[in-house]
Protein backbone atom coordinates (compact mmCIF):
# COMPACT_ATOMS: atom_id res chain seq x y z
CA UNK A 1 0.00 0.00 0.00
CA UNK A 2 1.32 3.14 -1.01
CA UNK A 3 1.76 6.28 1.43
CA UNK A 4 -1.25 8.33 -0.33
CA UNK A 5 -3.60 4.50 -0.49
CA UNK A 6 -2.18 4.13 3.98
CA UNK A 7 -3.41 7.82 4.67
CA UNK A 8 -6.72 7.39 2.52
CA UNK A 9 -7.56 4.71 4.57
CA UNK A 10 -6.75 6.01 7.66
CA UNK A 11 -9.16 9.20 6.41
CA UNK A 12 -11.87 6.66 5.95
CA UNK A 13 -11.62 4.73 9.03
CA UNK A 14 -11.86 8.08 11.37
CA UNK A 15 -14.88 9.19 9.45
CA UNK A 16 -16.60 6.07 10.55
CA UNK A 17 -15.21 6.22 14.15
CA UNK A 18 -16.45 9.59 13.94
CA UNK A 19 -19.94 8.38 12.83
CA UNK A 20 -20.44 6.08 15.23
CA UNK A 21 -19.19 8.69 18.06
CA UNK A 22 -21.76 11.08 16.68
CA UNK A 23 -24.81 8.64 17.12
CA UNK A 24 -25.40 7.90 13.50
CA UNK A 25 -24.68 4.00 13.83
CA UNK A 26 -23.96 1.49 15.92
CA UNK A 27 -21.02 -0.03 13.95
CA UNK A 28 -19.72 -0.29 10.08
CA UNK A 29 -17.85 -2.37 7.90
CA UNK A 30 -16.46 -1.07 4.43
CA UNK A 31 -14.38 -2.35 1.80
CA UNK A 32 -12.42 -0.92 -1.53
CA UNK A 33 -11.45 -2.86 -3.82
CA UNK A 34 -11.01 -4.19 -7.69
CA UNK A 35 -11.38 -7.15 -9.52
CA UNK A 36 -8.21 -8.91 -7.55
CA UNK A 37 -10.31 -8.32 -4.21
CA UNK A 38 -10.08 -5.54 -1.54
CA UNK A 39 -7.17 -3.00 -1.11
CA UNK A 40 -9.06 -1.62 2.01
CA UNK A 41 -11.22 -3.05 4.50
CA UNK A 42 -12.61 -2.89 8.22
CA UNK A 43 -15.00 -2.42 10.59
CA UNK A 44 -15.71 0.17 13.93
CA UNK A 45 -18.17 -0.42 16.94
CA UNK A 46 -21.12 -2.97 17.82
CA UNK A 47 -23.91 -4.43 16.39
CA UNK A 48 -26.06 -2.66 18.72
CA UNK A 49 -25.30 -0.30 21.06
CA UNK A 50 -25.47 -2.25 23.89
CA UNK A 51 -24.10 -5.56 21.87
CA UNK A 52 -21.07 -7.45 21.21
CA UNK A 53 -17.81 -5.42 18.71
CA UNK A 54 -18.08 -6.53 15.03
CA UNK A 55 -15.81 -8.91 14.22
CA UNK A 56 -15.99 -9.10 9.88
CA UNK A 57 -18.26 -12.40 10.35
CA UNK A 58 -21.31 -9.88 10.90
CA UNK A 59 -24.22 -10.34 8.97
CA UNK A 60 -26.14 -7.17 7.53
CA UNK A 61 -29.90 -6.63 6.36
CA UNK A 62 -28.89 -4.86 2.92
CA UNK A 63 -32.38 -3.54 2.60
CA UNK A 64 -32.84 -2.57 -1.17
CA UNK A 65 -29.60 -3.34 -1.97
CA UNK A 66 -31.64 -6.55 -2.46
CA UNK A 67 -33.31 -5.25 -5.70
CA UNK A 68 -29.94 -5.45 -7.79
CA UNK A 69 -29.18 -8.86 -6.19
CA UNK A 70 -33.09 -10.18 -7.09
CA UNK A 71 -32.47 -8.43 -10.34
CA UNK A 72 -29.01 -10.47 -11.01
CA UNK A 73 -31.33 -13.76 -10.37
CA UNK A 74 -34.27 -12.52 -12.68
CA UNK A 75 -31.89 -11.20 -15.35
CA UNK A 76 -30.10 -14.86 -15.03
CA UNK A 77 -33.46 -16.47 -15.88
CA UNK A 78 -33.65 -14.10 -19.07
CA UNK A 79 -29.76 -15.88 -19.84
CA UNK A 80 -31.86 -19.13 -19.60
CA UNK A 81 -35.02 -18.15 -22.05
CA UNK A 82 -37.14 -18.48 -19.04
CA UNK A 83 -37.81 -14.36 -18.43
CA UNK A 84 -37.98 -12.35 -21.17
CA UNK A 85 -37.44 -8.65 -20.58
CA UNK A 86 -40.77 -7.74 -22.47
CA UNK A 87 -42.73 -10.34 -20.44
CA UNK A 88 -45.34 -8.36 -19.18
CA UNK A 89 -47.11 -8.65 -15.76
CA UNK A 90 -50.57 -10.06 -16.87
CA UNK A 91 -48.54 -12.89 -18.98
CA UNK A 92 -46.92 -14.51 -15.70
CA UNK A 93 -49.43 -13.55 -12.54
CA UNK A 94 -53.13 -14.25 -13.46
CA UNK A 95 -54.53 -12.16 -10.23
CA UNK A 96 -53.22 -8.85 -11.87
CA UNK A 97 -54.60 -9.61 -15.40
CA UNK A 98 -57.34 -7.32 -15.51
CA UNK A 99 -55.01 -5.05 -12.52
CA UNK A 100 -53.96 -1.24 -14.14
CA UNK A 101 -50.27 -2.88 -14.12
CA UNK A 102 -50.85 -6.18 -16.61
CA UNK A 103 -49.37 -4.69 -19.54
CA UNK A 104 -45.99 -3.61 -17.36
CA UNK A 105 -42.85 -5.46 -18.54
CA UNK A 106 -39.58 -7.04 -16.74
CA UNK A 107 -37.91 -4.55 -18.02
CA UNK A 108 -40.24 -1.60 -16.95
CA UNK A 109 -40.03 -3.09 -13.31
CA UNK A 110 -36.52 -3.44 -13.58
CA UNK A 111 -35.76 0.00 -14.57
CA UNK A 112 -38.31 1.54 -12.33
CA UNK A 113 -40.97 3.31 -14.92
CA UNK A 114 -44.13 0.90 -14.95
CA UNK A 115 -45.91 3.66 -13.36
CA UNK A 116 -45.87 1.71 -10.06
CA UNK A 117 -46.48 3.95 -6.90
CA UNK A 118 -43.20 3.93 -4.70
CA UNK A 119 -42.91 2.72 -1.22
CA UNK A 120 -46.42 2.33 0.01
CA UNK A 121 -46.84 1.14 3.15
CA UNK A 122 -49.24 -1.66 2.50
CA UNK A 123 -48.56 -3.67 5.99
CA UNK A 124 -50.74 -0.88 7.66
CA UNK A 125 -53.99 -2.14 6.85
CA UNK A 126 -52.66 -5.42 4.89
CA UNK A 127 -51.11 -7.65 7.63
CA UNK A 128 -51.14 -10.79 5.80
CA UNK A 129 -49.38 -11.79 2.70
CA UNK A 130 -52.51 -12.58 0.60
CA UNK A 131 -54.54 -9.05 1.04
CA UNK A 132 -51.18 -7.20 0.88
CA UNK A 133 -50.57 -9.27 -2.66
CA UNK A 134 -54.28 -8.56 -3.67
CA UNK A 135 -53.36 -5.03 -2.50
CA UNK A 136 -51.07 -4.31 -5.05
CA UNK A 137 -53.26 -4.92 -7.90
CA UNK A 138 -55.41 -1.61 -7.60
CA UNK A 139 -52.93 0.78 -6.88
CA UNK A 140 -52.64 3.73 -8.67
CA UNK A 141 -50.57 4.85 -11.65
CA UNK A 142 -47.88 7.74 -10.58
CA UNK A 143 -47.20 8.26 -14.64
CA UNK A 144 -47.60 7.08 -17.89
CA UNK A 145 -45.17 3.91 -18.15
CA UNK A 146 -41.93 4.56 -19.74
CA UNK A 147 -42.44 8.51 -18.91
CA UNK A 148 -40.89 8.80 -15.72
CA UNK A 149 -38.72 7.33 -13.24
CA UNK A 150 -40.60 6.55 -9.87
CA UNK A 151 -38.36 4.45 -7.23
CA UNK A 152 -40.84 1.33 -6.82
CA UNK A 153 -40.40 -1.28 -3.82
CA UNK A 154 -43.63 -2.63 -5.01
CA UNK A 155 -42.33 -2.97 -8.65
CA UNK A 156 -39.86 -5.41 -7.33
CA UNK A 157 -42.69 -7.39 -5.24
CA UNK A 158 -44.46 -8.41 -8.59
CA UNK A 159 -41.04 -8.94 -9.86
CA UNK A 160 -39.85 -11.86 -7.11
CA UNK A 161 -43.34 -13.32 -7.76
CA UNK A 162 -42.75 -13.34 -11.53
CA UNK A 163 -39.67 -15.48 -11.04
CA UNK A 164 -41.52 -17.85 -8.99
CA UNK A 165 -44.12 -17.99 -10.80
CA UNK A 166 -41.93 -18.69 -14.23
CA UNK A 167 -40.16 -21.29 -12.35
CA UNK A 168 -41.86 -23.13 -9.89
CA UNK A 169 -39.24 -22.32 -7.41
CA UNK A 170 -39.23 -19.86 -4.02
CA UNK A 171 -37.12 -16.79 -4.09
CA UNK A 172 -35.01 -17.75 -1.50
CA UNK A 173 -34.25 -21.30 -3.81
CA UNK A 174 -33.77 -19.22 -6.84
CA UNK A 175 -31.54 -16.70 -5.00
CA UNK A 176 -29.60 -19.52 -3.55
CA UNK A 177 -29.33 -21.60 -6.78
CA UNK A 178 -28.31 -18.35 -8.99
CA UNK A 179 -26.10 -16.28 -7.02
CA UNK A 180 -24.48 -16.73 -3.81
CA UNK A 181 -24.18 -21.40 -5.26
CA UNK A 182 -22.32 -20.14 -8.02
CA UNK A 183 -20.05 -17.01 -6.21
CA UNK A 184 -19.62 -19.17 -2.93
CA UNK A 185 -21.59 -16.76 -0.73
CA UNK A 186 -22.09 -18.49 2.17
CA UNK A 187 -23.80 -15.98 4.32
CA UNK A 188 -25.92 -14.36 1.36
CA UNK A 189 -29.66 -15.02 1.76
CA UNK A 190 -33.46 -14.73 3.11
CA UNK A 191 -34.58 -15.23 7.04
CA UNK A 192 -31.29 -16.21 8.59
CA UNK A 193 -31.05 -19.17 10.79
CA UNK A 194 -30.44 -19.39 14.73
CA UNK A 195 -26.74 -19.29 13.58
CA UNK A 196 -27.06 -16.19 11.30
CA UNK A 197 -29.54 -14.01 13.66
CA UNK A 198 -26.79 -15.01 16.28
CA UNK A 199 -24.44 -12.48 14.18
CA UNK A 200 -27.03 -10.25 13.35
CA UNK A 201 -26.02 -6.64 13.39
CA UNK A 202 -29.37 -4.61 14.88
CA UNK A 203 -31.53 -2.37 13.42
CA UNK A 204 -34.65 -0.54 14.26
CA UNK A 205 -36.07 -0.33 17.74
CA UNK A 206 -39.94 -0.58 15.89
CA UNK A 207 -42.57 0.98 17.61
CA UNK A 208 -44.81 -1.40 14.77
CA UNK A 209 -43.15 -4.72 16.22
CA UNK A 210 -42.72 -3.49 19.89
CA UNK A 211 -38.80 -4.73 20.34
CA UNK A 212 -35.59 -3.77 18.45
CA UNK A 213 -35.51 -5.98 15.52
CA UNK A 214 -32.04 -8.10 15.25
CA UNK A 215 -31.58 -10.61 12.68
CA UNK A 216 -35.29 -10.15 10.61
CA UNK A 217 -36.10 -7.74 8.26
CA UNK A 218 -36.48 -4.41 8.95
CA UNK A 219 -38.78 -3.37 5.82
CA UNK A 220 -42.71 -4.19 7.24
CA UNK A 221 -43.69 -4.85 3.91
CA UNK A 222 -41.42 -7.79 3.79
CA UNK A 223 -42.06 -8.66 6.90
CA UNK A 224 -45.76 -9.35 5.87
CA UNK A 225 -44.43 -11.61 2.81
CA UNK A 226 -42.63 -13.42 5.19
CA UNK A 227 -39.08 -12.06 4.91
CA UNK A 228 -38.37 -13.23 1.27
CA UNK A 229 -39.53 -10.50 -1.31
CA UNK A 230 -37.81 -9.09 -4.03
CA UNK A 231 -37.52 -5.61 -2.79
CA UNK A 232 -35.53 -6.00 1.00
CA UNK A 233 -35.12 -8.98 3.13
CA UNK A 234 -31.84 -10.53 1.99
CA UNK A 235 -28.87 -10.16 4.71
CA UNK A 236 -25.05 -11.04 3.88
CA UNK A 237 -21.40 -10.56 5.55
CA UNK A 238 -18.89 -7.86 3.94
CA UNK A 239 -17.17 -10.87 2.35
CA UNK A 240 -20.13 -12.24 0.47
CA UNK A 241 -20.57 -8.64 -0.80
CA UNK A 242 -16.60 -8.65 -1.67
CA UNK A 243 -17.35 -11.96 -3.71
CA UNK A 244 -20.46 -10.41 -5.72
CA UNK A 245 -18.64 -6.84 -6.33
CA UNK A 246 -15.42 -8.66 -7.85
CA UNK A 247 -18.11 -10.80 -9.42
CA UNK A 248 -19.55 -7.88 -11.50
CA UNK A 249 -16.11 -6.49 -12.11
CA UNK A 250 -14.63 -9.54 -14.34
CA UNK A 251 -12.68 -10.85 -11.27
CA UNK A 252 -14.54 -14.37 -10.23
CA UNK A 253 -16.94 -17.08 -11.60
CA UNK A 254 -19.54 -15.10 -14.19
CA UNK A 255 -22.79 -15.22 -13.17
CA UNK A 256 -23.87 -13.82 -16.27
CA UNK A 257 -23.54 -13.72 -19.81
CA UNK A 258 -20.86 -10.90 -20.73
CA UNK A 259 -23.49 -9.23 -23.20
CA UNK A 260 -26.50 -9.43 -20.45
CA UNK A 261 -24.51 -7.96 -18.06
CA UNK A 262 -23.58 -4.95 -20.14
CA UNK A 263 -27.15 -4.35 -21.34
CA UNK A 264 -28.31 -5.01 -17.45
CA UNK A 265 -25.99 -2.01 -16.14
CA UNK A 266 -25.74 0.47 -19.43
CA UNK A 267 -28.36 3.44 -18.66
CA UNK A 268 -31.87 2.76 -20.14
CA UNK A 269 -33.62 6.52 -18.74
CA UNK A 270 -31.08 9.63 -19.00
CA UNK A 271 -33.89 10.90 -21.27
CA UNK A 272 -36.44 10.59 -17.96
CA UNK A 273 -35.73 12.52 -14.71
CA UNK A 274 -33.24 9.26 -13.03
CA UNK A 275 -30.55 7.68 -14.59
CA UNK A 276 -31.76 4.10 -13.78
CA UNK A 277 -30.37 0.51 -15.79
CA UNK A 278 -31.81 -2.70 -15.09
CA UNK A 279 -32.05 -2.67 -11.17
CA UNK A 280 -29.35 -0.59 -10.83
CA UNK A 281 -28.61 3.03 -9.45
CA UNK A 282 -26.91 5.44 -11.79
CA UNK A 283 -24.83 8.47 -11.41
CA UNK A 284 -28.13 10.45 -11.24
CA UNK A 285 -28.32 14.35 -12.74
CA UNK A 286 -30.01 15.40 -9.76
CA UNK A 287 -26.93 14.20 -6.97
CA UNK A 288 -25.42 10.68 -6.78
CA UNK A 289 -25.87 9.23 -3.38
CA UNK A 290 -21.92 8.10 -3.44
CA UNK A 291 -20.64 11.77 -4.77
CA UNK A 292 -18.96 12.82 -7.98
CA UNK A 293 -15.78 10.49 -7.17
CA UNK A 294 -17.16 7.46 -9.61
CA UNK A 295 -17.54 7.18 -12.99
CA UNK A 296 -20.82 8.39 -15.37
CA UNK A 297 -20.61 4.45 -16.37
CA UNK A 298 -20.60 3.52 -12.62
CA UNK A 299 -23.42 1.97 -11.30
CA UNK A 300 -24.79 0.24 -7.64
CA UNK A 301 -27.77 0.52 -5.25
CA UNK A 302 -28.71 2.16 -1.53
CA UNK A 303 -30.00 0.33 1.27
CA UNK A 304 -32.39 2.37 3.57
CA UNK A 305 -30.63 0.52 6.59
CA UNK A 306 -27.63 2.14 5.88
CA UNK A 307 -25.92 -0.03 3.17
CA UNK A 308 -24.28 0.14 -0.39
CA UNK A 309 -22.84 -1.32 -3.03
CA UNK A 310 -21.51 0.27 -6.27
CA UNK A 311 -19.37 -0.32 -8.75
CA UNK A 312 -17.22 2.13 -11.57
CA UNK A 313 -16.50 -0.73 -14.46
CA UNK A 314 -14.40 1.91 -16.33
CA UNK A 315 -12.34 2.51 -12.91
CA UNK A 316 -11.86 -1.18 -11.98
CA UNK A 317 -13.16 -0.43 -8.62
CA UNK A 318 -16.15 -1.04 -6.32
CA UNK A 319 -16.90 0.18 -2.34
CA UNK A 320 -19.35 -1.47 0.12
CA UNK A 321 -20.59 0.50 3.18
CA UNK A 322 -22.85 -1.11 5.62
CA UNK A 323 -24.25 0.52 8.51
CA UNK A 324 -26.97 -0.01 10.46
CA UNK A 325 -27.90 3.78 10.74
CA UNK A 326 -31.68 2.93 11.20
CA UNK A 327 -30.36 1.75 14.71
CA UNK A 328 -32.05 2.30 16.90
CA UNK A 329 -34.12 5.11 15.17
CA UNK A 330 -34.83 5.64 11.56
CA UNK A 331 -33.94 9.34 12.08
CA UNK A 332 -32.14 11.10 9.43
CA UNK A 333 -29.19 12.53 11.70
CA UNK A 334 -26.58 13.20 8.88
CA UNK A 335 -25.53 9.96 7.38
CA UNK A 336 -26.06 10.67 3.76
CA UNK A 337 -23.28 13.30 3.92
CA UNK A 338 -21.03 10.56 5.43
CA UNK A 339 -21.41 8.47 3.04
CA UNK A 340 -20.73 10.65 0.42
CA UNK A 341 -17.84 11.72 2.08
CA UNK A 342 -16.83 8.16 2.19
CA UNK A 343 -16.84 7.62 -1.39
CA UNK A 344 -14.82 10.45 -2.19
CA UNK A 345 -11.81 9.52 0.11
CA UNK A 346 -8.98 9.39 -2.41
CA UNK A 347 -10.66 10.01 -5.61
Amino acid sequence: MSADDASHAAARRVLLDGGRARGLYSGAAWSLGDAAGPYDRGWTGTRALDGPALDGQDLWDLASVTKPIVGLVVMALVDRGVLGLDDTVGHHLARYSDSPHAARTVAQLLDHTSGLPGGVPLYRDHPTRESLLTALGPLPRTAEPGTHVTYSSQGFILLGLIAEQATGQGLDDLMTDLVSAPLGLADTGFRPGPAGRARAVATEACPWRGRTVVGEVHDENAVVLGGVAGHAGLFATLADLERLACCLLGGGPPLLRPDTLTVMTAPRTDHLNLRRSLAWQGQDPVGSPVGDSFGQASYGHTGFTGTSLWIDPEAGRYAILLTNRVHPSREERGFAELRRDFHTIGA
